[in-house]
């Protein structure tokens, strides 16, 4: 089968290769799929530079851990009538070495969500990391529903759904932008409103907005970076949840302050999530993909021999998912 592949790590260019590998059989719980397109999220890209040193101990990887198409075969314990469906993958490089950089992926049936039919293969790679991660940050503590809540960075991959996340299941939602553009893309998916991230004295100004009290819940794509402003306006038994923290990765707590505003600062990764929670997440986000609910921006899409310019649009910050088509 057609894969890319590294087997060593470093810049995209020079280490990512195209060309032939071995093709995958399903063992035991596990279903084999014939890939149409693989997502590239900043995960891998980060795997792909070093960030996990042992990824490369058994031998070449294939990257991606996202990825959509129809499932050709099972493995022992599978119901075959899944034969032919139409199915999203999420988690497929995970503590394994091969992802959804290539024509096909064996991996456990679970990982592999049925897509709707009114769901484009494209769309369907850009499901996993993305809207699994804002259904954690804006579910797990509960119902939003009649709450005010914060999405930083709204117009990122996993902000945008979390403002629609939030706004369907009823709360109020204040977004933060850095730009008119990327405000009317918070706006567009429905937060009620947006501040400018880059201007000091944010957080005091998200208090205005939301009649001068304090917000319950807050999705944070920077800790570190947006830690002091959150503290201006988030409520005493408040709930951070935050899923990154590029610009500061070793964030210093302000304890006393956090302590007396009885905080829960919740961290999200898709791979540590509960099974419950993505058995939670694949069950909504099903629903709202049969009823048209969610509303993507248009995933930038390259071939597969470009994977190494996708994984440059995301080091410099693309918006929207990154999608390479793998099918020859």
């Amino acid at each position: 089968m057609r894969a890319a592949w590294f087997e060593s790590f470093g810049p995209a260019r020079d280490v990512i290769r195209v060309s032939s590998r071995p093709r995958p059989e399903p063992a035991k719980g596990e279903v084999l799929v014939r890939l149409k397109t693989s997502g590239v999220n900043p995960s891998d890209v980060k795997k792909r530079a070093g960030s996990s040193p042992q990824l490369l101990a058994q031998g070449y990887v294939i990257p991606n851990s996202d990825g959509a198409g129809v499932i050709e075969g099972v493995g022992e314990g599978v119901d075959r009538t899944r034969v032919g469906e139409r199915v999203w993958i999420y988690q497929a490089q995970y503590e394994r070495r091969f992802g959804t950089a290539a024509e096909y992926v064996a991996l456990d049936a679970c990982r592999a969500a049925r897509l709707p039919e009114n769901v484009s293969f494209e769309i369907g790679a850009c499901l996993g990391i993305p809207v699994m991660t804002a259904h954690r940050c804006v579910f797990a503590d509960g119902t939003v529903s009649g709450k005010a809540v914060l999405v930083t960075g709204g117009a990122g991959r996993v902000g945008n759904y979390a403002i629609q996340l939030a706004k369907l299941a009823g709360a109020k939602v204040i977004a933060t932008a850095s730009s008119p553009a990327d405000e009317q893309v918070c706006r567009s998916v429905g937060a009620d409103a947006v501040v400018n991230h880059r201007e000091v004295g944010w957080g005091l100004r998200v208090r205005e907005l939301n009649g001068k009290v304090p917000v319950d819940r807050v999705v944070d794509v920077e800790f570190g970076s947006n830690l002091p402003e959150v503290l201006d306006c988030i409520s005493i038994g408040g709930t951070i949840a935050t899923y990154s923290s590029t610009q500061v990765k070793q964030p210093q707590l302000p304890f006393l302050r956090m302590m007396y505003l009885d905080l829960t600062v919740r961290m999200v990764i898709v791979y540590a999530m509960p099974e419950s929670a993505k058995q939670h997440a694949i069950a909504d986000i099903t629903r709202l993909l049969e009823t048209d609910r969610l509303r993507h921006r248009a995933p930038h899409a390259l071939p597969l021999e470009d994977l190494a310019h996708a994984n440059e649009m995301v080091e410099q910050g693309a918006r929207g998912c990154v999608v390479v088509g793998v099918e020859a």
